[in-house]
């Protein structure tokens, strides 16, 4: 493949029509004299000393707490995304760093669980009235927004911790990398503000890296999630043939001879496809048999994986049974926050959430003073906040966290 850059005069860098705004943060950031990074570098290392970064390599990609350690969890996923992304910006000729510092945090806001843990918290939050809108109450993209400005801090120059503050282009396109890609897409032309956004995929992505990083996300599973599914024998040599009888027929189509179904195979062949079929006018996107080929693949990820008896009788039996339990129990530790019975009921996890708290309340005084962080829930509202608190808390947990806590609040 020649590196061809027919998006060159499209990218997000200094003196494009959108830098300014792309490269905005709600607050300034401390500049050293001595700083060599771009604005969208500096958002790919503050991600990547985060926590919620770091608490990925415990989360669910599709299959709960595996023992094969070869198996994805979130954080493998999420380099996935960052090299194809990183790989398709450089060959369009966009600015890579801006794509894999989205790509970085796109799936930051994912909850325990997977997308399971979402459609539980989303369920919950509904029940308590907690959606504020007809909208959906909890969804990943929503949720990764919130943490990287609001949730997650570091410690700055001055040794007090801060909130993230990342660019608007990085905040953007960790929120509107959720929903389907059915056809080629396009940016926004408009920086409208990001929490206008109620539905997944209601809006694209503000800059045409944020597109690629909607679709390298949709790429990166497909082929990886059917190699763990065989590995782990959820899937066997009859799923397979119905894996590769599509395969196959594309890549002919394409003048190519590739009769495996893994996950090189059907990276390379909608990776190629994608570059060779996207430009400005029309857009980033698959030729018409390559969005054939990746839809059928996807049909079949959802017969045969998603929504697999074995995945997902556990996840409603047990996965949804915990997080309610949980829920339930920190809520009761949340309400009373002096209660020293309820403490002593729940030694380990009262501790730990109170511990999280401190950093985002004034609930709890008198405040630390390394946090130059936004205070988000408040005294004189807590009634109201605590249990938004509580989901806050809850989207933050790895699958490992999760279950710790339910054996304390069930022993």
């Amino acid at each position: 493949m020649t590196f061809t850059h027919p998006f060159k005069h499209e990218a997000t860098d200094v003196g494009s029509a959108k830098w300014q705004t792309a490269a905005s943060r709600i607050d300034p950031l401390y500049q050293r004299e001595s700083e060599i990074r771009s604005p969208f570098a500096r958002d790919y290392t503050r991600i990547l000393h985060s926590t919620a970064y770091r608490r990925l390599k415990y989360k669910t990609q599709v299959f709960f707490e595996p023992e094969n350690d070869h198996i994805c969890t979130r954080i493998d996923h999420v380099h996935y995304v960052e090299s194809l992304s990183r790989l398709i910006a450089e060959y369009l000729g966009l600015n890579p760093m801006l794509a894999t510092a989205i790509a970085l945090g796109h799936d930051l806001g994912h909850p325990p669980l997977g997308h399971e843990g979402e459609r539980i918290l989303n369920a919950i939050m509904k029940e308590e009235g907690l959606d504020f809108t007809n909208a959906p109450a909890f969804w990943h993209a929503r949720s990764g927004l919130h943490y990287v400005d609001d949730l997650e801090i570091l410690s700055g120059y001055d040794g007090r911790k801060h909130n993230l503050n990342l660019t608007y282009a990085v905040r953007d396109g960790i929120i509107a990398h959720s929903g389907s890609v059915s056809k080629p897409i396009r940016p926004r032309e408009q920086a409208i503000d990001l929490k206008d956004f109620n539905h997944p995929g209601e809006y694209e992505p503000y800059t045409w890296e944020g597109c690629i990083v909607k679709i390298a996300d949709n790429i990166s599973y497909l082929g990886r999630d059917i190699d763990d599914a065989y590995t782990l024998d959820i899937i066997g040599d009859d799923e397979m043939h119905a894996y590769n009888a599509i395969i196959r027929t594309y890549a002919k189509g394409r003048g190519g001879d590739i009769e495996n179904t893994n996950n090189s195979n059907v990276i390379h062949l909608l990776v190629s496809d994608l570059c060779a079929f996207s430009t400005p006018k029309r857009g980033i996107g698959f030729s018409e048999e390559g969005q054939a080929a990746m839809s059928a693949v996807l049909s079949l990820n959802r017969q045969f994986i998603y929504h697999n008896d074995i995945l997902t009788g556990y996840y409603k039996k047990n996965g949804e049974h915990m997080l309610r339990a949980v829920y339930g129990a920190l809520k009761i530790i949340a309400k009373n926050p002096s209660d020293k019975a309820v403490q002593a009921r729940f030694p380990v996890t009262s501790k730990a959430f109170f511990d999280w708290l401190a950093n985002y309340t004034d609930a709890i005084s008198p405040r630390k003073k390394e946090l130059a962080n936004r205070v988000i829930y408040h005294a004189a509202d807590w009634e109201r906040e605590y249990p938004l608190a509580v989901i806050d808390y809850l989207a933050g947990m790895t699958d490992r966290l999760l279950t710790r806590v339910y054996r304390e609040i069930t022993t």
